[in-house]
């Protein structure tokens, strides 16, 4: 079995190779690949030493069985194919592919059975925010027949990969040098850094805008939860109102949710419903700070609403690295590996 992982040097990619080696999973053979400018840096995997590839090498999958993509949707578009065409399966962790007919978009514990046709040869990972959210969805879902839900997201720096996390970080000290401005010139405070991944000054703040503008209003990071949802439930007419907000947090997104149901429901029911679903457990109040490096999705505040008997209210957060990202791409290859469908598998 030979791997590889594409962006091995970002923040996924680091989780990438852990879960590898922490979930066993069956490697003999490990490539690391990333950009040019990565080319050649030492990546410990497995207990050995491995040089990374540059990408465009027209012989870096020879011979690889899985290639774990995370780097970036113009990489993906570009360089999918050629894993393929080598004889690999791509499990692909950016927006490339997700809206293809033709590739799967899989949450390992809501719609694996997704994976019995792959005929492109690419899996696709949802976007970080729907993959927290599906699994609490997916339970309700179940037991009451979803039709709409509201959403606000609140997601970490590290949603924008290792650069959002670095520009948060170089934020925080010089504003908190001059903290008496962040109560009393506010806008003086926030020019007092720079900002080019976040849309707006992140320390000490909350941001409402993640990516570009369309024509209805809304983003594109807002408008893959309505998308990337009515695919993985199998609901085309699945109502959703996303809004999505990027808050000071290193890692781990939150989301309030109002879903509603064909069926009455009230918390207790909701509670009932979600406890024992794969990979989502419950807490009271759950936060992103104190799930951050967990494998699970967590809900919690779990309310019936004030108004509609057939809506409930609840918060869930999870890892967006984790769940989010790294470990449903794993978690994906172990179970396309189970299907037999790597290359010179009966």
């Amino acid at each position: 079995m030979r791997v590889a992982i594409v962006g091995a040097t970002g923040a996924v990619g680091q989780d990438l190779r852990r879960l590898l080696e922490v979930r066993d999973f069956p490697c003999d053979e490990a490539v690391m690949v990333a950009s040019a400018r990565s080319a050649g840096k030492m990546l410990r995997f497995k207990g050995y030493e491995h040089a990374v590839r540059d990408l465009s090498e027209t012989d870096v999958f020879d011979g690889v069985d899985l290639a774990l993509f995370s780097a970036g949707a113009t990489r993906s578009r570009e360089h999918a194919a050629r894993a393929v065409e080598a004889g690999a399966i791509v499990v692909d962790n950016s927006s490339a592919w997700r809206g293809d007919p033709d590739v799967p978009l899989v949450v390992s514990e809501v719609n694996p059975d997704a994976l019995d046709r792959i005929p492109k040869g690419i899996v696709a990972n949802p976007n970080c925010t729907t993959m927290i959210a599906m699994l609490p969805l997916k339970a309700l879902h179940d037991a009451f027949g979803l039709r709409a839900f509201v959403a606000t997201s609140f997601q970490a720096a590290s949603g924008a990969g290792q650069k959002g996390i670095d520009e948060l970080e170089a934020q925080v000290e010089p504003l908190f040098a001059r903290r008496e401005l962040l109560r009393t010139a506010g806008a003086a405070a926030a020019k007092l850094v720079d900002h080019a991944v976040h849309d707006q000054t992140l320390a000490f703040n909350v941001v409402p805008w993640l990516g570009t503008l369309r024509d209805n209003g809304y983003t594109d990071e807002e408008m893959k939860l309505p998308d990337e949802s009515r695919k993985i439930l199998g609901l085309p007419d699945l109502a959703v109102s996303p809004t999505c907000v990027r808050v000071p947090v290193m890692v781990g997104h939150a989301i309030q949710i109002r879903a509603t149901f064909e069926e009455r429901v009230t918390a207790a029911r909701g509670i009932s419903a979600m406890e024992g679903f794969p990979g989502l457990l419950l807490d009271r109040a759950p936060t992103p700070l104190e799930w951050a490096g967990r494998d699970e999705v967590v809900a919690g505040r779990v309310r019936s609403d004030l108004n509609d008997p057939h809506s409930l209210n609840f918060w869930v957060t999870g890892d967006n690295l984790l769940k989010g990202a790294a470990l449903n791409a794993v978690q994906v290859a172990e179970s396309v590996l189970e299907r037999s469908m790597l290359r010179g598998m009966d």
